[in-house]
């Protein structure tokens, strides 16, 4: 059955793939961006790529664009919109912390919510969190972003817990990409040399770090986003979602191994 499925962050990566994924297997693709610029330029390809995408800007941040859910009856919402950043737990201004959980967990919390309302009342829908892997192991200087995914995933595990109680129909799971080339990682990493100076902790250690995230990235990036894009087909297609869909595999085996082992 064909399902109308909106689509956050869907400017690029993870989100744009998904979005031309869903569209060509036949779904109703209303695609969100964070901007009218975005959005713009999306409809420009759609237009150009003959495929049919609903597409306006939803910043998750600001209320009134959140209200735009309420006149939708949504199947699937994927929540994937987020934002990174980087640097020691030790120095990093706090500030750079609130503003992330701002988007990764409250911004996407409030936008569920209101989505949730029809679901529940209609008694069918799907949400998906985009999350990480980076929630479900600590990352070294990654702290900011990876906390956030620590906390979307809980949430989404608890919501989908409570809503079973409910029997209300409504599935909740987490979606959790491994390390893939989109250049997000890249610009997160790079986002802490902007305002470590001579006087950080690890000034010293800059040109290893720099040198470690380089050669890291190289080793497990995944070339494209297709494993992870199928896993969100799959859980947006499913009758009853798992919990958890994790790509590149490999990836989460190494994740569930280093937790086995306590590393």
């Amino acid at each position: 059955m064909n399902k109308t499925i909106l689509i956050t962050g869907a400017g690029s990566g993870i989100g744009l793939d998904a979005a031309w994924a869903l569209a060509e297997r036949g779904h109703r693709v209303i695609a969100t961006t964070f901007d009218e610029a975005q959005a713009q330029a999306l409809r420009a390809q759609a237009q150009a790529r003959r495929v049919r995408l609903e597409v306006f800007k939803l910043d998750i941040t600001a209320a009134a664009d959140r209200q735009q859910v309420l006149g939708l009856e949504l199947d699937v919402l994927i929540n994937n919109a987020g934002v990174g950043e980087s640097g020691s737990l030790a120095e990093v201004a706090v500030d750079r912390i609130r503003a992330v959980f701002e988007v990764n967990v409250f911004a996407t919390l409030e936008l569920t919510q209101l989505a949730l309302r029809g679901m529940i009342a209609r008694r069918r829908g799907t949400v998906l969190f985009v999350s990480s892997i980076a929630g479900r192991v600590p990352m070294p200087f990654l702290m900011p972003y990876s906390m956030s995914k620590f906390a979307l995933s809980a949430a989404g595990a608890g919501l989908r817990a409570e809503l079973r109680q409910l029997d209300c129909n409504v599935q909740v799971a987490l979606i959790e990409p491994g390390a893939i080339h989109t250049g997000f990682n890249q610009a997160m990493t790079d986002r802490k040399y902007a305002w470590m100076g001579p006087q950080s902790y690890f000034a010293a250690q800059v040109p290893r770090l720099k040198s470690q995230e380089a050669r890291t990235f190289r080793l497990l990036e995944a070339r494209d986003t297709s494993s992870i894009v199928a896993q969100i087909v799959k859980a947006s297609e499913a009758r009853r979602p798992r919990l958890r869909y994790v790509a590149p595999w490999l990836q989460g085996f190494g994740v569930r191994l280093a937790r086995i082992l306590g590393v």
